[in-house]
């Protein structure tokens, strides 16, 4: 076996199709990280970035299966509109963990731009590489209006699956003969195998689909991908989310049987007090954009400061129920019972707090709880 090959195994991937992990230590599934590269106040991008290369290398140590990270824009406090960009930095400093998109917002881009970023980093990163792809524009109407250059907005449930079929052509470089696009191909990619002297690459990117509601979950089933859902901001749409795609799936050549992912708000700390006090910092956040002011994550001592109205509690109250926070045996209990809930193959876990040493605490913490290696 060549090292490259040990690399890949080494990365979790049993199944071998670049999407099946195992869980380890006494995890009920395999455990992954979503990172929004937040920015909090009094801190920088730069440091940002810095942090999500520590979260990722922290999470590859310990043997968390994959690392995403999510398509934002004008959103001060995430640091992270350009996912391809932030991968092929983080690849350069990992070694095994699987990196991805969590997800690019397809209908903000030119397909064969996507096929070609992520041929790069497929390229830069062999066998480790996903790509997992939204409907929404990941904004508001007008930021979204600014990123694909027009006032017609391409979010209609009828125009995503012709792009991802688009998206899937130039990723295998299989337009038939007579499509316009038919000499048209993604480099990196398949055709350099066909050229004088190629040598096929033996990985693609997996694609996966992302949702919040009962559309992709239909989609992915239906055309055999994996499916990773918005739990942390969808709860009440996860169980019709996940039976939808376990109803619509038919087996495909990247996977014979269902496999879901749910994304989680999870925060970990010493004592249940801390844990309140830093996922405030990402409740008032939220409360700032859900009211069109969004702004960089707020301090603890901001937060605890801070007097909501009875509105804002409301939404705080409602949204704090669904980040699972305290001690590390409180929020491992709430873990296992969400995966026991939902069937889910896979817990893909957000820390929402305003610094980065927080953040790693937690999934430390995490990872001691379940007896992680590291």
């Amino acid at each position: 076996m060549s090292g490259e090959d040990e690399e890949i195994r080494a990365g979790g991937d049993t199944a071998g199709d670049g999407i099946r992990g195992t869980a380890q230590g006494t995890a009920p599934v395999p455990l992954s990280v979503l990172d929004l590269v937040t920015v909090g106040a009094g801190s920088t991008a730069s440091r940002a970035v810095r942090t999500a290369v520590d979260i990722a290398r922290t999470a590859e140590r310990r043997g968390f299966h994959r690392y995403w990270v999510a398509e934002h824009h004008s959103m001060p406090g995430v640091a992270s509109s350009s996912p391809a960009v932030l991968l092929a930095h983080l690849a350069a400093h990992t070694e095994r963990i699987r990196l991805g998109s969590g997800g690019v917002m397809l209908p903000n881009h030119a397909p064969l731009v996507i096929a070609e970023q992520f041929g790069t980093l497929e390229a830069m990163a062999p066998g480790r590489i996903d790509l997992g792809l939204g409907r929404a524009p990941g904004t508001d109407g007008a930021t979204a209006a600014a990123l694909r250059r027009t006032e017609r907005l391409h979010e209609g449930a009828e125009e995503f699956p012709q792009q991802l079929a688009e998206l899937t052509r130039f990723l295998d470089d299989s337009f038939p003969d007579g499509h316009p696009y038919a000499k048209i191909h993604a480099v990196p990619g398949p055709v350099q195998a066909t050229s004088p002297g190629g040598v096929q690459d033996p990985h693609r990117p997996p694609l996966w689909l992302l949702g919040s509601s009962g559309f992709s979950a239909r989609l992915a089933g239906s055309l055999g991908l994996p499916f990773a859902f918005a739990h942390h901001f969808s709860a009440a749409n996860t169980l019709p989310a996940l039976d939808l795609y376990r109803a619509s799936f038919r087996p495909s050549e990247a996977l014979a049987e269902p496999y879901a992912l749910i994304g989680v708000a999870a925060l970990a700390a010493e004592t249940e007090q801390e844990a309140r006090r830093q996922v405030m910092t990402g409740a008032l956040s939220m409360v700032r954009l859900r009211t069109g002011r969004p702004g960089l994550v707020p301090g603890p001592e901001e937060a605890e400061a801070y007097r909501f109205n009875e509105l804002e509690r409301g939404f705080v109250d409602s949204w704090l129920g669904n980040v699972i926070h305290g001690t590390p045996d409180a929020v491992r209990q709430g873990l296992d019972d969400l995966a026991k809930r939902t069937g889910a193959d896979e817990l893909m876990i957000t820390a929402n707090a305003h610094g980065g040493a927080a953040r790693l605490r937690s999934y430390e913490l995490i990872a001691d709880a379940y007896g992680l290696p590291g």
